[in-house]
């Protein structure tokens, strides 16, 4: 599990096919990786990877042709900037929301606003995911927790204050840009536990 709290921004500096599959060299910059291990959860734009081979500079791991299609990490080139999160521990203090890696759709970026204090981000999304998207609810996009301030029929709108743009790789995301997004998982065992209720 993660929190969506971005660790550091890290850079994509090698894709080897494998098989199907891709192998994923990424530079973690000043994200401090002395207590990682082996097999150890690492969220890359908010998708689960483990790390197969790490040193202090970079880590690798392997992405999958089902993750790599249901992702925006099949669209990713060498030199692109990633969000980077290690896995949750059980002491941690959760200050975003509880995110497991598991992306439920892609969606664009629409549009983006410049406010006095912050950036309001406006977001296309599938039409199955928009019904678990609820205004001044958690959402996760690009594996960063982010409370919604609009939603519709179309996408939702977040703000994101400077300091959020300029420690995540959404200093260099684009009107159109891919991103991923992650509902919140309370939305979805909600929707479980009222759908068996009316079923029963």
């Amino acid at each position: 599990m993660f929190t969506g709290i971005i660790e550091g921004v890290g850079r994509i500096a090698a894709l080897e096919p494998v098989g199907g599959d891709v192998r994923l060299t990424v530079a973690v910059g000043t994200l401090p990786f002395d207590a990682v291990q082996l097999g150890e959860s690492i969220a890359v734009n908010g998708v689960c990877l483990t790390a197969i081979a790490f040193d202090a500079a970079s880590f690798q791991a392997d992405a999958s042709t089902e993750t790599l299609s249901l992702t925006t990490l099949g669209g990713l080139a060498a030199g692109a900037l990633v969000n980077l999160e290690r896995a949750m521990r059980p002491t941690d203090r959760l200050g975003g929301h509880l995110v497991s890696g598991h992306v439920d759709g892609v969606g664009r970026v629409l549009s983006v606003h410049e406010d006095a204090r912050a950036q309001r981000w406006r977001f296309a999304a599938p039409a199955p995911l928009l019904k678990y998207v609820a205004k001044k609810g958690s959402i996760c996009v690009d594996g960063v927790s982010l409370t919604v301030n609009e939603v519709d029929g179309e996408g939702f709108e977040v703000a994101l204050i400077p300091h959020t743009v300029s420690h995540t790789a959404f200093s260099q995301t684009a009107v159109g840009d891919a991103v991923n997004l992650e509902i919140d998982l309370v939305a979805r065992y909600v929707e479980r536990l009222l759908g068996e209720r009316s079923s029963a």
